[in-house]
């Protein structure tokens, strides 16, 4: 005896199937909202001040080096000797490591050090920022399951450079690069790796939207590390999930800009679009 399956049920998991997708790709967007709102999200992103040799005191007072929108008027000396950088407050000294959570705090604001190609900041968080307080949320594409795609992961090892939006220059490690088919075309994306012990793939991209619907110096997109990383393998791309860097929603970011591999030669009508105040 042959089961066959009534048409009407298919219809029923096929729909059953992408209300599904549909409600997984909503709450990752609520997830990403609410990351970029928190305290200490990159909404509250206020400030970034570099750092020349020897001491820099920061207060509210105008007269300081790093002028503060609240705390003491000399809240204390950021010394910067020999690629070290310490923070003197209240009598005390101790070093601050660049791009960890070591903060010094100053009223409501925390103060962070940075290093971007040689260069040191300072970058300021206030939970009272104006972006954050301007926020109105993002426009999306609606989600659609065919910008969800599986590709080729084609192992090749090597370290290539990445400009940022300051125009600063970072060598990345790039284990290798992607190809799929996307709007009838094969593609390819060169993915870089954030640090030694990433757990997911980085790209950062441009496409035929770019500066007009979605954010004019491209979106980023995470997807998980192949099975063998240095002999390939498979991954999925899903656009849906392509997202605005932080320099969207704040002047003071330092965002890395796509490499010339990575500017696409077709619309990518998923993700965010681009955010304006």
């Amino acid at each position: 005896m042959i089961w066959r399956v009534p048409l009407a049920a298919l219809a029923g998991l096929a729909l059953f199937a992408a209300s599904h997708y549909e409600s997984e790709i909503a709450e990752w967007r609520r997830q990403r909202e609410d990351a970029l709102k928190r305290d200490g999200g990159w909404l509250t992103v206020a400030g970034l001040f570099w750092l020349h040799e020897g001491p820099n005191r920061f207060g509210k007072d105008p007269g300081n080096d790093i002028v503060l929108p609240d705390g003491p008027a000399q809240a204390g000396v950021f010394e910067l000797h020999e690629n070290k950088v310490t923070v003197k407050m209240d009598g005390q000294t101790r070093e601050l490591w660049p791009d960890s959570a070591d903060v010094a705090k100053a009223g409501r604001l925390s103060l962070f050090v940075i290093r971007r190609s040689g260069k040191y900041g300072i970058r300021l968080k206030d939970p009272d920022s104006q972006y954050r307080r301007d926020f109105h949320g993002i426009e999306y594409y609606p989600a659609m399951e065919e910008y969800r795609v599986t590709a080729k992961f084609v192992a090749q090892p090597t370290k290539i450079p990445i400009l940022n939006i300051l125009g600063q220059t970072e060598p990345m490690e790039s284990p290798g690069y992607v190809v799929f088919h996307l709007n009838g075309q094969e593609l390819r994306l060169r993915a870089v790796l954030e640090e030694a012990a990433a757990k997911q793939l980085f790209f950062i991209f441009r496409d035929q939207t770019s500066g007009k619907e979605t954010y004019a110096a491209g979106r980023f997109l995470y997807s998980d590390l192949p099975d063998t990383l240095d002999k390939g393998g498979q991954v999925v791309l899903d656009f849906n999930k392509a997202y605005n860097p932080p320099c969207a929603f704040t002047p003071y970011a330092t965002c890395p800009l796509p490499p010339p591999e990575n500017r696409l030669a077709v619309k990518v009508e998923a993700g965010e679009k681009k955010y304006g105040h």
